[in-house]
């Protein structure tokens, strides 16, 4: 599954936090690439930093805090590898990572002294003037700790708020599709993680990737699954039905194993669900 994003609507939401904060923010999507920021420019500090050759080094940081983050449920507050304060924040869509909000770029000291005297040391090795450093680091936003720490929690509900409109989805990409619909049209044949791989092309370890995202499990345990569905459906449905022709149309060659799987996973032995499915009033 790939994020997509509705770019008009989430750039609308990023230019309100950023009247209300006054503090950059930033949309990384799940490969940690930056997708699109409020304001369009650098806050001045950075701006310099970059400038001078310090680019590698800021992206390096941004992708750090993304994976650090990427496992945790609230927002990771850090300080950038110039002295900026940073907040960034993952957000889910079905419970899969689609991206993260990054805030930052904000000087949060208490005072432009405090600033300088963190910054300066920091960013003296990018060989920047140390006058034009000073100037870039008084011109960039100054903010509270409390400040910064209510905006962040401000990221937090905006984080829940762009799933929930919807600005970020999921879509199956081309080669995930493929394969989820080779298995529902092809569940009850013969199927192997190998015979997934030739059909589409791709090695196991795709393959089982894939497998995760679409389903949260291997291919083995979905196409029981599916088997086991429609064995439900075939015990209650048709009567005339053995249970062993229920357990061959569903894919069993192995009436035993048929028997095994179908009590493992719902608690109760074929013969036993098609005689309580019976015995069930009929649907409204």
């Amino acid at each position: 599954m790939r994020p997509v994003f509705d770019f008009n609507q989430l750039n609308a939401l990023l230019r309100d936090f950023y009247e209300l904060t006054q503090i950059r923010i930033t949309v990384f999507d799940d490969g940690f690439r930056e997708l699109t920021f409020v304001p369009g420019t650098h806050a001045p500090l950075c701006a310099l930093i970059r400038a001078a050759g310090g680019a590698d080094a800021c992206h390096a940081c941004d992708r750090e805090a993304c994976a650090r983050a990427s496992s945790r449920s609230s927002a990771l507050i850090y300080r950038c590898h110039a002295g900026l304060m940073e907040a960034i924040m993952p957000f889910y869509v079905n419970n899969t990572l689609a991206g993260y909000l990054i805030l930052g770029q904000a000087l949060v000291y208490p005072s432009r002294e405090a600033a300088w005297a963190s910054v300066g040391p920091r960013c003296r090795a990018l060989g920047v003037a140390p006058d034009a450093l000073r100037r870039a680091c008084d011109q960039s936003p100054l903010v509270s700790e409390s400040y910064f720490h209510s905006a962040t929690h401000i990221l937090h509900a905006l984080a829940s708020y762009l799933t929930l409109e919807k600005m970020a989805t999921l879509k199956a990409d081309q080669i995930a599709e493929r394969l989820d619909n080779y298995i529902n049209d092809h569940f009850t044949e013969p199927m192997t993680a190998q015979t997934l791989c030739d059909r589409l092309q791709i090695g196991k370890t795709q393959l089982y990737s894939l497998s995760k995202q679409l389903y949260g499990s291997g291919v083995a345990q979905r196409i029981r699954t599916l088997r086991i569905e429609k064995a439900r459906h075939l015990l209650a449905d048709r009567p005339d039905m053995s249970v062993g022709d229920v357990a061959e149309a569903c894919g069993f060659s192995d009436y035993n194993y048929f028997i095994s799987v179908f009590t493992r996973m719902t608690q109760e032995s074929p013969s036993r669900y098609r005689r309580r499915s019976a015995s069930a009033p009929p649907d409204d």
